[in-house]
């Protein structure tokens, strides 16, 4: 597929998810961030943005809960150019029912190359880069081209 390029803005749309044994982890570092996190829009799933919401002082805008269908709404927003960054703490050694969802969601993210942390250091490493307070030119595949090319006769 042919690529095209779209912006990351300044100001970013950031998704926040976590399994559930790694939610304590995100709230953590959700919370030892916040000061640069203020700067930007960020996006969770339902319980974990309920959770983050309660331990800090950040304005989440929740979605569904990830077995619900949150994992698929955020893949359906990246796919849009919606979300900028994912940050995903998920738990490599349970399998959640909604496995499927949570491969779909890092997969669709890679597509759309976005930034994506899936740990505490990859995460650490993301929001401390210069790049996240400036606006970045990405590639991304060129799906109006793709589409158009089908439809010709």
């Amino acid at each position: 597929m042919k690529t095209t390029t779209r912006i990351i803005p300044k100001h970013k749309n950031i998704a926040l998810v976590a399994h559930d044994n790694m939610k304590h982890s995100l709230i953590k570092w959700a919370k030892s961030n916040q000061e640069v996190l203020f700067k930007h829009n960020i996006y969770a799933t339902g319980t974990t943005g309920h959770l983050i919401e309660k331990k800090t002082k950040l304005k989440i805008s929740k979605l569904v809960s990830g077995p619900l269908g949150g994992d698929q709404q955020l893949g359906a927003r990246i796919t849009e150019g919606k979300i900028d960054m994912l940050v995903f703490f998920w738990d490599p050694l349970n399998v959640a029912p909604h496995d499927p969802d949570v491969k779909a969601l890092l997969r669709i993210s890679t597509v759309w190359n976005i930034p994506i942390a899936t740990n505490i250091s990859s995460a650490n490493y993301l929001i401390s880069s210069n790049l996240i307070d400036s606006e970045q030119q990405i590639k991304v595949p060129d799906y109006l081209t793709y589409i158009k090319e089908r439809t010709q006769e």
